[in-house]
């Protein structure tokens, strides 16, 4: 790959990645409800669910689902159950905001697995996002280099911008931590997350 190419392809992506959605509301919720040091597992998994999707572009899963209509349908129930589930998760933890909290109650950190897990799944529930990669990479592939080469270049450049970018909200959040992690600023931060994780779901399930 050339520097040239790579540079468009960078700039490109990096516009892509900065796009506010719902992986991106999640590192802010877990930054503000946890810090930005212990939300770091959720920022690996998030990237990691960009990686396997920019994988499976490559290896052809966009064609396939492409040509197979259920399979699509299907995964996109899927990841708007996900988004569902997670605006249920957001509205308890608003009422859960809402309530004093005294010396017995205080608030258990999950662990690394989970945090892990609840972002990688979020970011690999979209087809949508393998689809996008399907017909985002070949616009910057050339048949005078190696495939596997250029490929592995522009997965690794997409994982380090993702990171740079999911840090960049996290540290935003800390911007507004104070009022954000008091009572009330908490429990309309979450009531509005779960909001917004539902119109997400919503949105996935009416689309085409």
């Amino acid at each position: 790959m050339s520097l040239e190419t790579w540079l468009l392809f960078s700039s490109a992506a990096l516009v892509v990645i900065l796009i506010p959605g719902p992986l991106s509301l999640l590192m802010v919720s877990n930054s503000l409800n946890y810090g930005l040091r212990r939300s770091i597992p959720a920022f690996i998994g998030g990237v990691s669910a960009s990686i396997c999707l920019l994988s499976a572009s490559a290896l052809g899963l966009g064609a396939l689902l492409l040509a197979s209509e259920k399979l699509f349908s299907a995964l996109k129930l899927v990841g708007a159950l996900y988004l569902f589930y997670l605006a249920w998760q957001s509205w308890q933890a608003s009422r859960q905001a809402a309530k004093p909290v005294t010396a017995d109650e205080q608030p258990v950190n999950p662990s690394f697995n989970s945090m892990f897990w609840k972002a990688f799944g979020l970011g690999a529930s979209n087809p949508k996002d393998i689809l996008f990669f399907a017909a985002f990479l070949p616009q910057f592939l050339s048949t005078d280099h190696s495939l596997a080469q250029q490929l592995m270049v522009m997965i690794a450049t997409w994982a380090a911008l993702d990171l740079a970018c999911k840090l960049f909200y996290g540290l935003s959040a800390q911007s507004a931590a104070r009022y954000l992690r008091s009572g009330k600023g908490q429990v309309w931060f979450n009531r509005i997350s779960a909001g917004l994780f539902g119109a997400a779901g919503t949105a996935s399930l009416l689309s085409r």
